[in-house]
């Protein structure tokens, strides 16, 4: 069911039009919209490469895409759940979060969202600027020698992001409508040119998996299944921006059960095909399509395909990684930051992070990145869910939402309970980063403080309830 808008007597400190309710004239996306918008964010280099790291860890490719099916699978439930909120009431994520954590202690949690959100900003900008780089060393050979090349086309395509965000997201929105399917494309053709050079399908698919015993496959499992979660850990928090536009809850839990993982699937399958084939043809998995492009000696064919990628990255870098911390910028302090300067902060954050370094090989991308930052956003989703479901039964005052000394007001708009659920399970997810002895906890970052985070604020919201002081 969803909500008739209300009438709103908002604080300004806590309403722009931004993150305003939607009005039933802006709830048009049907369950294809939202199988659309998975397909389109799934078709990308991250993806690719997210598979690709499967591979090169050394899984066989049926261990491969059973971690990854599975890892989508169980990422759907909690993007399901917090995308009720945003389809019922026609509220963002920052606004959702203020249910759990307070008018002002929401800015906790989405500053956090916002903060992994500019570091994918900076990944994403940085395959992006490698994607020009590689199409400049296939038109001039030379320029390969020239690490300074990189940077420049790095910078460029930053700079291109910049420029897209100043102008607005309906700037590239022409580009949503074929960008995916020519992406997908150009990957069919890049898995049928290695399918050949490798032999056919035989030879590229029976490389066997090197986990000699099943102790060692299962420490190289759990982590990596923690990183399939974790790469989709930033949307199953700010779904809601994208529901809020949903014509009904059915829309958007089709559209996303389907999506999702069937989307995440197919695409990861190419990249799990490639890296196999190029170990048979190179001696080695290559986990980068730009790095694979890189090898081969058709100029016009690693040039059409580099140029799909560089649509892509844009189009996914807008989509996913502009809308939610622009969102969560602005909603520190809407007077004062639009969307569009939410935007230009992302930007420069997401450069502060240095991406080259995140994405420097394969396991600083998924056990220092994906892993890591799942430890931080596992338990935002644990306390949202057992908010929402648990403590509220689905029921919102919309208004209180908008204003101070509310319902959601706690202390000084601060919920003193989320954040004690909250810093618990973070620090018991990441302690295992640095006392060895406790590893399996971050291997297990998301699920750790999910599970954890939301026991406690379930606890303490009860037992407040009871009149037990916290």
């Amino acid at each position: 069911m969803i909500e008739a808008p209300v009438s709103i007597e908002h604080d300004p400190r806590l309403y722009n039009a931004d993150l305003a309710p939607t009005t039933p004239a802006h709830r048009t996306w049907t369950t294809y919209n939202y199988i659309a918008l998975w397909f389109s964010m799934s078709m990308e280099v991250t993806t690719y490469m997210l598979a690709s790291s499967l591979i090169a860890g050394g899984m066989n490719w049926v261990q491969a895409v059973g971690t990854i099916l599975l890892g989508n699978l169980i990422v759907l439930i909690p993007m399901i759940l917090n995308a009720h909120a945003g389809a019922k009431y026609g509220i963002p994520f920052p606004v959702f979060v203020r249910a759990s954590f307070g008018t002002r202690g929401a800015n906790i949690p989405a500053l956090l969202r916002a903060i992994v959100a500019c570091g994918w900003f900076g990944i994403q900008s940085w395959i992006g600027g490698q994607s020009i780089a590689a199409m400049v060393n296939v038109l001039w050979p030379a320029t390969a020698a020239q690490p300074a090349v990189l940077w420049v086309c790095f910078l460029g395509f930053w700079l291109l992001n910049m420029y897209v965000v100043w102008r607005g997201v309906e700037s590239i929105r022409f580009l949503q409508s074929f960008s995916a399917p020519f992406l997908l494309v150009m990957s069919l053709v890049l898995l049928a040119y290695m399918t050949v050079k490798a032999g056919g399908f035989g030879p590229m698919l029976s490389a066997p998996s090197r986990f000699t015993s099943t102790g060692a496959f299962l420490h190289f499992f759990f982590p990596m299944l923690t990183a399939m979660v974790g790469y989709w850990a930033t949307l199953s928090l700010n779904i809601p921006d994208f529901t809020r536009y949903a014509k009904s809850q059915e829309s958007q839990i089709v559209g996303q059960a389907f999506g999702l993982p069937v989307a995440m699937t197919l695409y990861s399958f190419i990249g799990i095909a490639c890296t196999s084939a190029s170990t048979v043809v190179f001696g080695e998995p290559i986990w980068s399509p730009i790095t694979l492009l890189g090898r081969f000696h058709q100029p016009f064919v690693a040039f059409l395909a580099l140029i799909s990628i560089l649509i892509a990255t844009l189009n996914v870098n807008i989509g996913a990684n502009v809308v939610s911390p622009s969102n969560d910028f602005s909603n520190l302090a809407p007077r004062y930051i639009s969307f569009r300067t939410g935007g230009l902060i992302t930007g420069f954050l997401g450069l502060a992070m240095m991406p080259w370094k995140l994405m420097a090989s394969f396991g600083n991308y998924i056990f220092g990145w994906l892993v890591g930052y799942s430890g931080l956003l596992g338990p935002v989703a644990g306390i949202m869910v057992a908010d929402y479901f648990l403590i509220r039964r689905t029921q919102l005052s919309v208004s209180d939402l908008y204003r101070r000394n509310g319902i959601y007001e706690y202390s000084a708009g601060i919920n003193p309970r989320a954040l004690i659920a909250l810093a618990t399970g973070v620090i018991a997810a990441l302690i295992g980063l640095f006392v060895p002895s406790l590893r399996f906890l971050y291997d297990y970052a998301w699920f750790v403080g999910f599970f954890l985070s939301a026991a406690i604020y379930v606890i303490l919201m009860r037992a407040q309830k009871m009149g037990v002081s916290c």
